[in-house]
């Protein structure tokens, strides 16, 4: 079994606005991360809420093989994704309940590379993420994260 960790955690009030790296954040389930832009959408409407909004995940080995397999370096914030993580599999968490620190999250979707992430990057960006862009994830049970928390299978 394997145990991994948070190295970063990121979030953005808005839209396409820089990324705000964070040592701690409140997850909230049904709402997303205090701060991050889905969370604060002043139209909330919990009929068309998007669980996997909520948070996104990357894992920093994906970013490290961009720069080592295609030359593209860019900040790790800059993948416009909530928690940058280490030693996680993340392709293999859809559809699985998983803890980060005391916070229980599961596996929504992939989160393949946009045309919005090319366009703040660089345009290669996007075929070089292809199934390795990160995972969508919903809150299930809410709590704080920081880096340095443990990530794992969340066992009942």
């Amino acid at each position: 079994m394997w145990k991994g960790e948070l190295v970063s955690i990121f979030i953005s009030s808005i839209s396409g606005e820089e990324m705000l790296e964070k040592s701690t954040v409140k997850a909230v389930p049904g709402r997303g991360i205090e701060g991050d832009r889905f969370f604060l959408h002043t139209e909330f409407d919990a009929e068309k809420h998007d669980p996997s909004k909520e948070v996104t995940l990357i894992e920093i080995e994906a970013l490290e093989a961009l720069k080592r397999d295609y030359s593209i370096d860019i900040g790790i914030g800059d993948s416009r994704r909530n928690m940058v993580t280490r030693e996680v599999p993340l392709n293999h968490l859809v559809d699985q309940e998983f803890s980060v620190g005391e916070v229980v999250l599961r596996g929504i979707r992939l989160c393949e590379p946009c045309a919005h992430l090319a366009k703040m990057t660089q345009k290669n960006v996007r075929p070089a993420l292809v199934h390795r862009g990160g995972l969508r994830a919903q809150i299930i049970s809410g709590g704080s994260m920081k880096v340095g928390d443990i990530i794992e299978i969340h066992t009942y």
